[in-house]
């Protein structure tokens, strides 16, 4: 069954100050969650039945390469944010061009090494926010005995027949990517794996609950996780799991709420996702409460002037590198000299700082992925682009300060991540246009 595209919208959106954003809204299932349960969806190779599928591009690209790749995929009638998947055999490897548009293409390998024994796929593409190498992923390959090779073109991995009965990883940091395929490359093939150092974000220990609720014993620590092999799966089950909230779109709600003055409730995440996001308003001086299922802002807050430092982390509680420009577009308008730092993503502060800059922003570049501003400073409305997913969420937070209006365009990038951010900012007053030329 071929799946629905994505809702097509406008090429650009206007946008204008206006009153204090108030109400409730939903966010969508998690796009940097979906992606590597899809992924262990395809590996365990038996019926999956997944819930809050987000009509983000970048998830339904993953889809089409996951139904490409042999999987059968349907949506239930009933359910339009729901993906039912059913491995299917005997079908020769095919091309996959289409993965060299999405970074979590990679996630892939380990279930088309499970079904075919190689995997064959172009560089990886998504948000070009700077070089983010496959090297590590490489080492994990290597340590089950696959033989990796690349070219210009992109990479190939040939499982090994009869690799080590334990593999021992230590990742010199905490990459998600990378942690992700050592844990599916494991489950595929039978293997225990020590894994040393491993990523500890919601995002990846949702995937280990899955995986658990599969069958698999996985142990985790902050220090390391343990996989232990199945002696047999059930591959007629069919096993239901859900893509929790996106907890990126739920701070991005609540930065714009914040920096318009206003107060709402943002429900369908988990609150305990969004605190590094919550400390950081709280500590700029708006009240903002994590619950079990959401994030509310009374409102009534006033600016501290309190400098905030936010520094992108992969540590357990870090501050996640999505939420960064976020808070940077907020910092704008309040008192205080801010830093801001995302190592992870060294390219993504030359994206984002001359987008806002076109708006009238000062802010001083300390170093390619470090820089600071001092505020409250006034924004006017300009013609900017959402040159990545990150830069397009902060572009928007930004025209709801400025004077005059800030027509965004590059709604492709912004899409990737999220299915139709504006409609959920015009839901809570946003004064947001589609231009639909």
């Amino acid at each position: 069954m071929t799946l629905d595209p994505i809702p097509v919208t406008g090429l650009a959106v206007t946008v204008r100050p206006g009153q204090p954003l108030a109400g409730l809204v939903r966010v969508d299932g998690s796009k940097n969650a979906a992606l590597p349960l899809l992924a262990a969806a395809a590996a365990i190779r038996c019926p999956v039945h997944l819930g809050n599928v987000p009509y983000s591009a970048d998830v339904q690209q993953m889809l089409a390469l996951l139904q490409h790749s042999g999987c059968h995929l349907a949506r239930p009638v009933t359910d339009a944010h729901a993906v039912a998947l059913m491995p299917v055999d005997g079908r020769l490897p095919v091309p996959l061009p289409d993965a060299a548009r999405i970074r979590a293409s990679y996630y892939l390998v380990p279930a088309l090494l499970a079904t075919y024994g190689q995997a064959r796929l172009p560089w990886p593409g998504g948000c070009r926010i700077g070089e983010r190498g496959m090297d590590q992923h490489f080492k994990v390959y290597a340590a089950f005995g696959d033989k990796v090779e690349s070219d210009d073109a992109g990479y190939q991995v040939t499982a090994c027949p009869n690799g080590p009965g334990q593999v021992t990883i230590d990742l010199p940091f905490r990459s998600r990517g990378a942690s992700v395929v050592a844990v599916l490359r494991a489950v595929v093939g039978g293997h225990r794996l020590l894994l040393g150092n491993p990523n500890l974000s919601p995002e990846f220990t949702g995937m280990l609950d899955f995986l658990r609720q599969a069958g698999w014993r996985i142990d985790v620590a902050e220090a390391a996780l343990t996989v232990e092999p199945l002696s047999r799966t059930d591959d007629t089950k069919t096993l239901a799991w859900a893509v929790p909230g996106d907890k990126i779109e739920a701070g991005t709600l609540a930065c714009a709420i914040a920096a318009t003055g206003g107060s709402g409730r943002i429900e369908g995440v988990r609150g305990e996702d969004t605190v590094p996001l919550t400390e950081a308003l709280n500590w700029l001086g708006f009240p903002a409460l994590a619950e079990p299922d959401g994030l509310v802002l009374p409102g009534g807050g006033t600016p501290s002037g309190t400098p905030l430092f936010a520094i992108a982390s992969l540590a357990p509680g870090g501050l996640d590198a999505d939420f960064e420009p976020a808070l940077l577009a907020l910092a704008l308008g309040l008192p205080g000299t801010h830093l801001f730092a995302d190592d992870i993503n060294p390219g993504r502060h030359g994206n984002l700082i001359p987008q806002l800059r076109a708006l009238g922003a000062r802010i001083d570049e300390l170093s390619p992925t470090q820089c600071r501003l001092t505020g409250p400073q006034r924004l006017t409305g300009a013609p900017v682009e959402a040159t990545d997913i990150r830069t397009g969420t902060a572009l928007l937070i930004a025209g709801l300060t400025a004077r005059g209006t800030t027509t965004v365009t590059g709604l492709d990038e912004l899409k990737r991540g999220h299915a139709d951010l504006p409609a959920k900012l015009r839901a809570l007053g946003a004064d947001i246009t589609e231009v639909t030329r």
